[in-house]
């Protein structure tokens, strides 16, 4: 990879990262398009580009902790329950992040398994996947709102629901399904407001990457460590840093957006980018705009 591949992707995911239309989906398609598709690269250089993918989100996550600082650094100053003993006064002073650990716990269960057996690998150099993703989400998302809108403003987000909105991000480990939306919807199924849903969404984000990015910094630690050049750090540094940048700006915008208007509008972006994929593949065509 180099400085300019570097800043597209890093764009592209800092884009889309918070929009409901799979960032991971649109940096594989991006790399296709850039020609760093995994028979043009070696095996050191492929373990770089799916660690880059991962990491480089962690860099758009961190932009929720920088605007939502002060609900991110909360704490429960009220007293605790008469009789509460020691676990039970820290998890009331902590629940917020209590809530987070809930929310991330079958993300990590499912990743972890997803990782080991090779599939997650296999996924994110499928760019098939992320495709037929695209479409059937699209399909979903115009449908959704109508099907889950009924939030109210009353409902908060507890135990159950962080559970619960969990386990629907781990339907994202499949690129193209868009771990925006299947938590967000997740939490619209839970009686949040599209709102709430949205920036629980923000939230549970943070730990989730923190998570996947720890695992594959790790993962590259083990393997040879032909990939660890100047070069590569400099780049992993570069996409954290646009990444970041570019999600600040475009998370305010998506939140106003998606409480006005709902999904339909990327419903339908999804199905088109999705479907011009499928046809491209289908008649032999290389996503590739470089060989």
């Amino acid at each position: 990879m180099d400085w300019i591949e570097t800043i597209i992707i890093a764009v592209v995911e800092g884009l889309t990262e918070f929009l409901p239309v799979s960032s991971t989906g649109h940096m594989i398609i991006t790399q296709n398009l850039l020609g760093l598709t995994p028979e043009s690269m070696t095996e050191s250089d492929k373990a770089f580009v799916h660690a880059f993918t991962f990491i480089i989100q962690f860099g758009a996550i961190l932009s929720v902790v920088c605007l939502y600082w002060k609900r991110f650094f909360q704490f429960d100053n009220t007293p605790a329950p008469a009789g509460s003993g020691l676990l039970m006064k820290l998890k009331h002073r902590f629940y917020f992040y209590w809530l987070l650990v809930v929310g991330v716990l079958p993300a990590v269960v499912i990743g972890l398994l997803a990782k080991k057996s090779g599939l997650l690998d296999w996924l994110l150099d499928s760019v098939e996947v992320v495709a037929v993703m695209l479409v059937v989400g699209g399909v979903f998302m115009l449908f959704c709102d109508k099907l889950f809108n009924k939030g109210s403003e009353g409902n908060k987000v507890n135990e159950k629901r962080a559970f619960n909105i969990g386990l629907y991000q781990c339907i994202s480990v499949i690129p193209g399904v868009s771990r925006s939306m299947a938590t967000i919807v997740g939490g619209m199924t839970q009686g949040l407001t599209r709102k709430r849903a949205a920036e629980f969404s923000f939230f549970l984000a943070v730990p989730t990457m923190a998570g996947a990015t720890l695992l594959d910094l790790l993962d590259l630690m083990k393997e040879e460590t032909a990939w660890a050049t100047s070069h590569n750090i400099a780049m992993l540094v570069l996409g954290c840093i646009v990444a970041f940048v570019v999600a600040l700006l475009a998370m305010k915008w998506f939140v106003n957006f998606l409480t006005k208007y709902g999904f339909k509008a990327f419903g339908y972006y999804r199905i088109i980018v999705g479907t011009i994929i499928i046809v491209l593949l289908l008649t032999g065509h290389s996503l590739a705009m470089v060989d």
